[in-house]
């Protein structure tokens, strides 16, 4: 039998079976936390967890830290095409992924996961809801939610991933 590249990869395999799961539990995840905060915060109002560490309720309208959220309206379709580009580019890199790559099949499943929380947010409510913010005396790094975790994460183990030869 010839020696097939990518054998053992498509829509099905385990691989992308496994991809797909990890999406899947990460949106429920983002968008359970994302109506918890939306039914249980007030708009702007933190919540004080720890001194580092704050619930607060926001909308975003533009992408990560809030670019282009002053931007008229048309971030919101621009930003939604690019979120389906983007999960259709990963749906088929899922499913040609060798066997042998795990770790980048569970980063491509988080960065799926959280792409389709935040693209979720953004048609049906126009904007993306965050919620977790964190800070540092009079610093504070914008506010985000559990699928934009999710993304960087993903985006780390790829980075991480790139340093590690396939094996063959």
């Amino acid at each position: 039998m010839p020696d097939i590249p990518g054998a053992g990869a498509g829509w099905f395999s385990v691989r992308a079976r496994w991809g797909y799961a990890i999406a899947i539990t990460v949106l429920a995840l983002d968008q359970v936390s994302k109506y918890w905060a939306s039914s249980s915060l007030h708009y702007l109002d933190p919540v004080v967890v720890t001194p580092w560490f704050n619930f607060m309720l926001a909308h975003n309208t533009g992408a990560a830290f809030s670019f282009l959220a002053d931007a008229g309206g048309w971030q919101r379709w621009f930003f939604t095409v690019v979120s389906f580009v983007v999960s259709g580019v990963i749906l088929v890199w899922l499913a040609r992924l060798p066997s042998s790559r795990f770790w980048l099949g569970v980063a491509l499943g988080l960065i799926l996961g959280g792409g389709i929380g935040n693209l979720w947010d953004r048609i049906a409510l126009g904007y993306v809801v965050d919620f977790i913010s964190l800070h540092y005396g009079d610093w504070y790094w914008p506010a985000f939610n559990v699928a934009d975790s999710a993304i960087s994460v993903g985006a780390l183990l790829i980075v991480l991933d790139s340093f590690f030869p396939a094996r063959q």
